[in-house]
């Protein structure tokens, strides 16, 4: 008898002034077999074709000066209204000063049918984009050239979760910073047994599994 995997399907659409940057990492690994179980779609959206001018241009110079050009807000939101949303859809603007991405808000996410992520450029986005976002994201505490790798990082992050995306059920919700886990992952170890004269650790061969669970617990905290 077959059996059938049923997967949620999740729709990724990305705005970006640099289409290109994503094919070779959505195209390998994990992402690549999440979209061929059409666990996933990712839709990327170049900004410049949603301007109305014949040079393209998506950015400006701030009005009360100062260095840096600006995201303009009319392409942004041409390319937002031309988007065909789900009933469960999210926007989030990739920004440095935004609230940063961790495991919870990647589980969080993982709940929504449609993530729409607008890669930032030059000094910043035009303010009145807040209207039409829900939230402002960073990945950490620097300053990147634009986007791009941040929206790349929330994609992996959610995807992962998804159901039946991991090979084995248990992957995502034994991982590090899982909510769930009051510790982080444990040592990790495989072929061959000795390797230059480091040995794994004879608890992992002995088939105890209480005992193994118990030790890794123990490592994982950081105790000797």
């Amino acid at each position: 008898m077959a059996f059938v995997i049923y997967y949620q399907h999740m729709r990724f659409d990305i705005i970006t002034i640099f289409p290109n940057i994503f094919s070779s990492y959505f195209n390998e690994s994990i992402l690549k077999r999440a979209q061929r179980k059409k666990a996933v779609t990712i839709k990327i959206h170049n900004l410049r074709d949603y301007t109305n001018d014949k040079h393209k241009k998506v950015d400006d110079r701030p009005y009360g000066g100062g260095p840096g050009m600006v995201m303009k807000i009319e392409p942004l939101y041409r390319c937002l209204k031309s988007i065909k949303r789900k009933k469960k859809s999210k926007v989030l603007l990739m920004s440095a000063k935004g609230k940063m991405f961790i495991q919870t808000k990647a589980q969080q996410y993982a709940k929504f049918s449609q993530i729409i992520l607008i890669c930032g450029h030059y000094e910043g986005v035009d303010e009145r984009i807040k209207k039409y976002i829900d939230a402002e994201i960073s990945t950490g505490q620097y300053v990147m050239t634009g986007g791009e790798l941040p929206a790349m990082t929330i994609i992996d992050a959610v995807t992962r979760l998804l159901p039946g995306v991991l090979g084995h059920a248990d992957s995502a919700k034994e991982e590090t910073f899982t909510k769930n886990l009051k510790y982080k992952e444990y040592p990790h170890y495989s072929r061959p047994e000795v390797f230059k004269g480091q040995k794994v650790p004879k608890i992992l061969l002995s088939g105890n599994h209480e005992e193994i669970r118990k030790w890794r617990k123990q490592h994982a905290q950081g105790d000797a």
